[in-house]
């Protein structure tokens, strides 16, 4: 199964890159694909025109390999921080330059911060924006407070809760995973 972890910051002195980089690790030991996003290196435009919007063949770069790995994953898991209650605009401007390529996959949400709350004021604000899109997100929301101290600079947990949490957290996305693969292949999609 492959995994996109798609990540939203793109902040000089960013630290939930460890949360992402912890998450794909964790995606890798149980046998599945994971491919990290980092909306850096991807270096998106600020959204224009989406993928299908442009002519065959004169979409940027970036944004078609990215758009044909979203087309070849199973589903997702959205690794965001919090800005003042919601996303950071790294994280939205990913996800808007794409809109079929995003149907009928899980994503899972993955939040944090530098306090207590781990996040989820922006998870919340995340699962519309997921619907709107064409993905269920699973109910499991991973919030991991105080990230730096969570996670080393390349994704080595450095609390006890944390494997048994993203075990969870991980077995019900590839649940969710594996029931809309087996629909598509079925019954096809709506349209």
């Amino acid at each position: 199964m492959l995994y996109p972890v798609i990540y939203g910051s793109v902040r000089s002195e960013r630290q939930g890159i460890r949360a992402a980089r912890y998450i794909c690790n964790e995606i890798g030991k149980r046998g599945d694909e994971a491919h990290l996003v980092d909306p850096v290196e991807l270096d998106l435009p600020l959204l224009d025109k989406r993928r299908g919007e442009y002519e065959e063949g004169q979409a940027p770069e970036a944004m078609e390999k990215l758009g044909q790995l979203i087309e070849r994953a199973d589903g997702f898991v959205m690794v965001t921080g919090e800005y003042n209650h919601s996303i950071p605009p790294a994280l939205k401007n990913t996800l808007d330059h794409y809109l079929p390529e995003w149907y009928f996959r899980p994503a899972a949400i993955m939040s944090y911060s530098a306090g207590r709350y781990g996040g989820v004021r922006a998870a919340v604000q995340l699962r519309p924006i997921l619907g709107e899109l064409g993905m269920v997100s699973i109910s499991s929301i991973f919030a991991v407070p105080r990230v730096s101290k969570a996670f080393t600079e390349t994704g080595e947990p450095q609390e006890d809760y944390l494997a048994d949490e993203a075990g969870r957290f991980l077995d019900e996305l590839d649940w969710w995973a594996r029931a809309a693969k087996a629909q598509k292949a079925a019954a096809g999609t709506p349209f």
